[in-house]
């Protein structure tokens, strides 16, 4: 097995204890797990929300998961991530939403991510609404970015931690990610569909108007390192607060609990959630 191929099968194992599609809804701060509530008909419609036992208002942390937007994966990607995160006194909603292929694409993968967040809206019991910070991860990075952006919504973020995102999306176009999954998301390249690129794109975008952290590994071969670099450029040129973290790693490390990715991103959470 690859080392990538480990890191895959590190994270994609951490789901393994988690809650089990289609359970009913569990309450807020027991011992069982999450709380998962469905924001849409749709199969992949759904959310965990695990809020810290005990906490009377805690920031919340949005999970976004990766994948190049496709179904091969899904939340148990952000499961260990939202235990840890929750051992940490802090409350996390990780999202499942529609992939391409499966009812997604753009607008509506980007529509499933504001609903599930404004989701929260009516589930306020232990949580800080004031303080909502995105973690997206390599394709969740550009959600997470999409998300930090969005005015108007009942919940807005006030932050994004972005791991390895995919934020630029004419230059991953340009260097066919994913085996072309920016073109697939999106609907067809930049020429063909210029308005989805100028409305899904971090970079984009800036200034989100909020503070975001960027961490990527410098032997990141499935999402160059220079995605973050041109985002944190541009959105620094245009009066954001934004920063960007380097390790010598790979690209499943900042979702791999206990690695110092991960804990450069937990530091920028910190960071980013406090009051």
């Amino acid at each position: 097995m690859t080392p990538l191929s480990r890191r895959r099968a590190i994270a994609m194992m951490g789901g393994v204890t988690a809650v089990v599609a289609g359970c009913a809804p569990r309450a807020h701060g027991d011992d069982d797990g999450p709380m998962r509530f469905d924001y849409g008909p749709h199969p992949s419609q759904y959310a965990e929300l695990s809020r810290p036992v005990g906490s009377t208002s805690a920031p919340v942390v949005v999970v976004v998961h990766g994948g190049y937007w496709r179904s091969s994966y899904g939340a148990e990607l952000g499961r260990p991530l939202a235990a840890d995160l929750v051992g940490r006194g802090l409350a996390a909603l990780n999202v499942e939403y529609r992939r391409v292929g499966d009812g997604g694409g753009w607008p509506q993968t980007g529509q499933d991510v504001a609903a599930a967040v404004d989701a929260l809206a009516e589930r306020t019991t232990g949580l800080d609404l004031t303080r909502v910070v995105g973690l997206g991860h390599s394709a969740g990075g550009q959600l997470a970015g999409w998300l930090a952006a969005r005015r108007g919504g009942a919940v807005v973020l006030t932050g994004a931690m972005l791991q390895a995102g995919v934020l630029d999306l004419v230059r991953g176009s340009a260097e066919a990610l994913g085996g072309g999954a920016v073109d697939d998301f999106l609907g067809g390249s930049p020429a063909s569909a210029p308005q989805a690129y100028a409305t899904a794109s971090p970079v984009a975008l800036v200034p989100l108007g909020v503070p975001t952290v960027c961490v990527h590994g410098t032997a990141d071969t499935l999402v160059p390192i220079n995605q973050s670099e041109r985002f944190v450029a541009a959105a620094s040129a245009a009066g954001d607060a934004s920063t960007l973290h380097t390790f010598d790693g790979d690209h499943f490390d900042p979702i791999t609990v206990g690695t110092r990715a991960w804990d450069l991103c937990v530091d920028g959470l910190r960071v980013l959630t406090r009051s």
